[in-house]
């Protein structure tokens, strides 16, 4: 196949996989984060988590108040880090994680006005530095490009299954350094990226904010592949993060309010028409009934229209998402 990274598949790797295929298919029985509000939870998390590790300052709330359009305080340079993290994560699914454009791309998203030169290899020698010190002196900027191209072609041709295939991806690629900036937030995010073409779950999963909360250990990891010129080691680290971040991401729904539970409960199996539920409800005004129960139900992804494309329909009526039978089960 030409081009291979070097690692070992252990038997801890194997197994991390077992267990994470597992837990995957608990999550996706239970409706795990389905609900638009979860979704949008989690992608703030990612984002604030993945700066943090490249030192931005901004809180959870400020990121939410940012892409909610709220002005905050805090540099010019943090707020614009974290509106081009968002556009790069929105635009995730429509990258091929193989082409080299795509990734350049990538870069060109996350770095926009921030470096020079966004979405271009770099032209000098860097060095990785942590706590003052140099831990990591990256390939000639000469050879980068071959070397991204010999990856990338890797990832398109490999069998190896897409949980050890994007962490291995993911090492390399911060092993190579590309850019001059910018390859730790672009190497996370083309990992979530390689994730989602095998498991489309992976795209709502907040796995930034697990690395964040273990970083001396992700950093330590790197170091230790480095020093071994293979990456099991960070394979394993990854693998246990991914594991973590399944464990971590919430399984049931958010709490409902009495008015959405007895909505829920008056849908149940079938396909109800507004008038219908108002009718089992007991309630004559039909602007309560918007506000107080259908909204938040379908904000919530608990039910959702039969006639999506046309949600004025006099025919429109109202169903259970997965997420919402689950819930329904246990009110």
């Amino acid at each position: 196949m030409g081009y291979r990274p070097p690692y070992k598949l252990t038997s801890a790797m194997i197994g991390l996989v077992a267990e994470i295929g597992e837990r995957l298919g608990v999550s996706q029985t239970s409706g795990v984060v389905s609900a638009p509000r979860l979704r949008k939870e989690n992608r703030i998390r990612t984002i604030q988590a993945t700066l943090e590790i490249e030192q931005n300052t901004l809180s959870l709330e400020q990121v939410t108040a940012i892409l909610e359009g709220r002005r905050v305080k805090g540099s010019a340079r943090e707020i614009r880090e974290v509106k081009n993290a968002f556009a790069a994560y929105e635009h995730l699914s429509a990258w091929n994680p193989s082409r080299r454009k795509d990734l350049l791309q990538a870069h060109s998203f996350l770095m926009d006005g921030l470096v020079e030169r966004p979405g271009k290899f770099r032209t000098g020698g860097v060095g990785v530095v942590q706590g003052g010190r140099v831990v990591h002196m990256v390939p000639p900027a000469a050879r980068a490009p071959a070397l991204v191209d010999d990856l990338l072609a890797w990832c398109e041709a490999t069998d190896e299954h897409p949980l050890v295939a994007s962490c291995v991806f993911h090492y390399e690629f911060e092993f190579i350094h590309p850019f001059a900036d910018g390859n730790g937030r672009l190497g996370r995010l083309w990992q979530t990226l390689i994730l989602s073409r095998w498991k489309n779950v992976f795209l709502e999963l907040p796995l930034e904010s697990v690395v964040r909360d273990h970083q001396a250990d992700y950093y330590s990891a790197l170091g230790e592949s480095d020093k071994a010129g293979d990456c099991t080691r960070f394979v394993l680290f990854m693998l246990e993060a991914l594991r973590e971040t399944l464990g971590a991401t919430p399984q049931v729904a958010p709490q409902v309010t009495p008015q959405v539970a007895k909505l829920l409960k008056a849908i149940g199996s079938k396909e109800r028409l507004r008038s219908d539920l108002q009718e089992r409800l007991g309630l004559s005004d039909r602007k309560s009934f918007r506000e107080l129960y259908l909204a938040p139900a379908l904000e919530a992804g608990l039910i959702e229209f039969t006639i999506p494309d046309k949600p004025n329909s006099r025919l429109q009526a109202y169903r259970l998402t997965a997420l919402g039978k689950a819930v329904q089960g246990g009110v």
